[in-house]
């Protein structure tokens, strides 16, 4: 294989990438006006439903014009030689191998996010300002911005210099190191995110004493769930969409609770939705998740040390000096099949967990209420209630509301 061979593979699996993402948002484009399901029948009335369906459609052109855009401004960059310009730039201020990526990403990351903000922020205070969501003044929006790229610098930039340092000193073998560097990070995240991450966006507090917290308490201590850390976040400071989540292992395991949904919901719905959270859990989702996780780190890597020995990978974008960086950005792109089958693998065991997650809920506490604050906050956000079966199934980490509904009521019959 020639390197211009290989040039026109990773341009045709961008190509092909854009068009199948396009083909499946036109599929299912064509069922936003389908009527509502029986089932469903109460999540809109018919004000609300025509919302609904004209959110969708407009955040599916804005979707189809951002893809577009950013398609042609990938293939430009490889036509252009914009890779091969980028680094050969960074070599004129150093030639250590962390010092040229750290220019090269950074360069190309900070000109990707200057050039797609005015789409993030036409998303945010343009169309979800127009249907009601957006609460993030512009000034959080831009600190948010900063915040991202701080965190990126600190955590991402050192995480990349740590794995670069590895592959120089053992170069073949570097990705069993790497795999075991990037397991430990992993696990760090897992545990402590809640703790050092979200505090730098969002305001958490305990959830105060009262009858939500009593609920709560004597809902943990019925199914044996050792529950101190219950909290609230301040999701409210950025969008109405209510939120909960399950995160932490062993002592750091908690339950964060935003505070639209505290709004939103009855204090029964509320523990509804703990249980089906503390369900992922209790069946083990979460240190499944991170097992399959790590295993695919390290298949990925493997592969990745395998393509970073081929100088072809460097030439086909028109680099002469092959670098870690450089095989990194081809790699990335060549893996792209393969992320798709792995990811349409894992979306599906995620749908399985959810289901398991709803039945534990069901069988622990109540359907009920379950499905009323389901239907809730599919109302709350707009969602989409007939979406393409096939749809879902390439792009879907959840059943549909449909789904999860039916099966909460033959659960509880």
């Amino acid at each position: 294989m020639t390197s211009q061979t290989l040039f026109y593979i990773i341009i045709g699996i961008l190509v092909i990438s854009y068009l199948v993402d396009l083909i499946m948002g036109y599929l299912n484009a064509k069922h936003f006006n389908d009527p509502i399901p029986d089932a469903l029948h109460d999540v809109y009335n018919e004000e609300e439903y025509l919302k609904s369906q004209a959110y969708k459609k407009t955040k599916d052109r804005f979707g189809t014009y951002t893809a577009t855009f950013s398609l042609l401004l990938t293939v430009a960059f490889f036509f252009f030689d914009g890779f091969a310009i980028v680094d050969q730039w960074a070599r004129t201020f150093t030639e250590h191998p962390i010092g040229v990526a750290f220019i090269f990403f950074g360069v190309i990351m900070l000109a990707s996010d200057i050039l797609t903000t005015p789409f993030e922020y036409y998303n945010t205070f343009v169309i979800e300002e127009k249907f009601g969501f957006n609460k993030m003044k512009p000034i959080t929006f831009f600190v948010d911005k900063i915040k991202g790229w701080g965190m990126g610098i600190v955590i991402g930039g050192g995480l990349l210099a740590l794995i670069i340092w590895i592959y120089e000193a053992t170069q073949s073998m570097f990705w069993l190191y790497a795999w075991g560097v990037i397991t430990l990070f992993s696990v760090f995240m897992n545990m402590f995110y809640a703790r050092l991450i979200v505090p730098i966006f969002n305001k958490q507090a305990p959830l105060e004493k009262g009858e939500l917290r009593a609920q709560i308490e004597t809902y943990a201590s019925q199914v044996g769930f050792n529950l101190t850390n219950i909290f609230t976040i301040d999701g409210s400071k950025r969008s109405t969409k209510a939120n909960a989540y399950f995160s932490g292992l062993g002592r750091e395991k908690r339950i964060t609770l935003y505070d639209t949904l505290i709004n939103d919901l009855e204090d029964t719905e509320i523990v509804a939705v703990l249980a089906h959270e503390v369900g992922h859990y209790k069946r083990k989702h979460v240190i499944t998740n991170l097992l399959l996780s790590v295993g695919i780190t390290g298949v990925t890597l493997w592969l990745f040390s395998l393509c970073l020995a081929q100088p072809i990978i460097a030439e086909a974008v028109g680099v002469s000096k092959p670098s870690f960086h450089v095989g990194l950005v081809v790699f990335g792109i060549l893996y792209t099949p393969i992320s798709a089958v792995t990811g349409f693998f894992m979306s599906a065991l995620s749908r399985k967990h959810e289901y398991e997650a709803d039945n534990y809920a069901a069988e622990t506490y109540e359907a009920k209420p379950l499905i009323s604050s389901l239907k809730k906050l599919s109302k709350s956000s707009l969602s989409n209630l007939t979406p393409h079966p096939l749809y879902v199934q390439l792009n879907y980490s959840h059943p549909t509301l449909l789904q999860r509904v039916e099966n909460l009521e033959s659960v509880s019959s």
